[in-house]
């Protein structure tokens, strides 16, 4: 039986996986959760299930691979069990190095400033929060991307990296929220396309299979509409 990843039917954490498991070629399933509409946003279809599956610790995105036993939650632990059965992950201490403090740093700043802080429960207005965002925190965030990744073909080096996965989708996140918010950062641009050209990655993002909108549930003020517009364009 093919592997199976469990996931709301949105970007959201589970496209780092998605992308991680086309380049490693793996003939996966997957099981897509749909929230309910406004105001309830009913999530009966994930939580009818929840304690059903025999997950541990039952969440989403869960990851299921019954040939090899693997039965997990967890966006960080999927990518690094990813990671290791596919050979993407550091094998030197400078690299691993690099990739643990990348993965906590960018994530926690994507996370808590992004998501948290501008699209889904800012603690001011929508707009004020938008503008400080591109006016101060989004800059800041991309020119220390830009700076760590400096000449490098990937973020660890020049092997591809799971972090290189995470990275790829907050850059083109941000992207979607603010166009052409990294043309003035090179190495960031040319990361970003790079990064779509690899194995697997090039024909998934093509392909009618990829999810390319929405980014987020819902309920988030931005991500979430049932069609695409960039941060900008919201009243």
């Amino acid at each position: 039986m093919a592997p199976c990843l469990g996931y709301w039917d949105i970007r959201g954490l589970g496209q780092p996986i998605r992308l991680l498991l086309e380049h490693a070629a793996v003939k996966y399933e997957e099981k897509q959760y749909s929230l309910g509409p406004a105001p309830d946003y009913d999530r009966s279809a994930w939580l009818n299930e929840k304690f059903t599956l025999g997950l541990d610790l039952p969440n989403l995105p869960w990851y299921k691979d019954e040939e090899s036993g693997v039965n997990m939650t967890q966006y960080a632990a999927i990518m690094r069990h990813l990671a290791r059965k596919h050979g993407l992950i550091a094998s030197t201490e400078e690299a691993s190095v690099r990739q643990d403090m990348l993965d906590q740093h960018a994530n926690q700043t994507h996370w808590n400033q992004f998501l948290i802080g501008v699209c889904y429960y800012p603690n001011v207005p929508f707009a004020e929060a938008r503008k400080n965002y591109i006016d101060t925190v989004q800059p800041q965030f991309l020119r220390e991307l830009s700076d760590f990744l400096g000449e490098r073909k990937w973020f660890t080096g020049d092997q591809l990296n799971f972090v290189d996965f995470m990275i790829y989708e907050i850059l083109d996140v941000n992207q979607l929220f603010k166009p052409g918010c990294f043309d003035n950062l090179p190495n960031l641009k040319a990361f970003h396309s790079r990064f779509q050209k690899i194995s697997g990655v090039k024909e998934y993002l093509q392909s009618d299979k990829c999810i390319k909108w929405p980014a987020f549930s819902k309920y988030f003020l931005w991500g979430g509409s049932a069609t695409y517009c960039s941060a900008e364009e919201i009243k």
